[in-house]
């Protein structure tokens, strides 16, 4: 089967299937390669000339996508604790009954929770809506009033 050619091709199809069923991109960089390695089977290349071309393709792929958009996940983990698509509680309201130097406990949901006020904010605000949460800690803000209220 080596000889064919057809491994890089089937090596190809398993890593596309593969990749369809993860979503992260890389797996389809290094069905890239295979399918160099193929071309290159295909151009008469020998065994040894191919995994190289399918190596160097893949890797320069896996390379380009990482500089890409679609490779840099850790900032949007980042940035997760201030998202409200993944922390629902993001823009939610709580009371706090006491602070002590910019910390609290309070109940929000049914639960007993650290509170941080964020820097900058005022202790004396009826309300404060949460901004980011921070392991078990909520981080918030004085919620500001609406006009007309």
């Amino acid at each position: 089967m080596m000889h064919s050619g057809l491994f890089w091709w089937i090596g190809a199809g398993v890593l596309i299937v593969l990749e369809l069923m993860q979503g992260t991109f890389y797996l389809l960089m290094v069905a890239l390669g295979f399918i160099a390695a193929a071309l290159a089977r295909l151009a008469g290349a020998g065994l040894p000339l191919q995994f190289g071309v399918a190596a160097v393709v893949a890797l320069g792929a896996v390379i380009v996508l990482r500089k890409s958009r679609y490779g840099r996940k850790a900032k949007a983990r980042a940035e997760a604790a201030r998202n409200p698509d993944v922390n629902l509680d993001i823009g939610s309201t709580l009371t706090v009954p006491a602070w002590h130097d910019g910390r609290a406990r309070t109940s929000y949901r049914g639960a007993s929770w650290e509170v941080e006020l964020a820097p900058g904010e005022p202790e004396d605000a009826n309300l404060y809506e949460i901004t980011a949460l921070r392991g078990n800690c909520l981080v918030v803000v004085a919620r500001k009033h609406a006009a007309g209220a």
